[in-house]
């Protein structure tokens, strides 16, 4: 059980890690530029509002500083999360961009079903694609998803908890029970899917709780910290004791006695003349 549970971190840790990095190797290939409003108001560098229980409407604009035509067929907005993708709307929108033009399109978003999406800030992109679902320019943010604890990330976040509290709970009996290994450094290795649990918990609750996004260069540290907290503390722990087993049992028995010397006591007790003299 603990082996699967810290697996199923290992597998949420390795997308963090491998799945933040494209992104950014992205954004110097795209032959937009893009510029995107809510509500009329530009989403670059602030968080915006995105509630199910009304429409949104967007208005794109794309630059093509290049040389060729490039061809819009998508607009798409997703929500990303340790390297997750929480929520995805795709907008089918054909245009064309001539070189060194500028192209306004507008259009409504209904995110009625993000209710049980999303809930919380989550970094959140805003993407031209082609018909080959190729990005040609993006736009990001901030959004404040008003959905409900209950949605995909709200559950995602629980069952982390879950999942967390059962790590802690089998490697904490493991050392009361003294069962840990005397070698400490496979002791802080045992700790680690503990802290990376602990972690991704920290990440998606500061999240929830509308404090902290969980962008990359937040979410990684956070994650790396709590690791290395909970191996220092695996690290540390007392030497475990092993309980004394059969074999090691010593009992002070006391000297045997051989029954033939008892008996022939006992024969030569009557045996023995008796030498009493009686007076007179």
């Amino acid at each position: 059980m603990g082996r699967l549970i810290a697996a199923a971190v290992a597998l949420v840790t390795v997308a963090l890690l491998f799945g933040a990095t494209p992104a950014a190797a992205q954004d110097s290939d795209v032959p937009l530029t893009v510029t995107v409003t809510l509500d009329g108001q530009d989403i670059t560098d602030r968080t915006v509002r995105l509630d199910p229980a009304k429409a949104a409407e967007v208005s794109v604009t794309a630059v093509n500083r290049g040389k060729s035509v490039q061809k819009v067929r998508l607009v798409r907005l997703s929500g990303v999360a340790l390297a997750l993708t929480f929520f995805a709307y795709d907008t089918t929108l054909p245009f064309e961009v001539q070189p060194g033009s500028r192209v306004t399109r507008t259009f409504p978003l209904d995110v009625r079903d993000l209710d049980g999406q999303a809930i919380g800030l989550l970094p959140t992109s805003v993407e031209l694609l082609s018909d080959d679902r190729v990005v040609l320019g993006s736009a990001e943010t901030v959004a404040d998803v008003r959905g409900t604890v209950w949605s995909v990330y709200g559950v995602f976040g629980l069952v982390m908890l879950l999942l967390t509290a059962a790590i802690w709970a089998t490697v904490l009996v493991a050392l009361a029970r003294h069962k840990l290994s005397p070698n400490r450094i496979r002791r802080a290795l045992r700790f680690l899917p503990a802290g990376i649990g602990t972690g991704i918990v920290a990440v998606v609750s500061l999240s929830v709780l509308r404090l902290v996004p969980p962008d990359p260069l937040i979410e990684i540290p956070i994650v790396f910290g709590a690791s290395a907290i909970a191996m220092v503390l695996g690290f540390l722990t007392p030497h475990p004791v092993a309980p004394a087993s059969d074999g090691d049992l010593t009992v002070a028995l006391p000297p045997a006695v051989d029954p033939g010397a008892v008996t022939q006591g006992v024969t030569d007790h009557y045996t023995q003349p008796n030498t009493k003299r009686w007076p007179g």
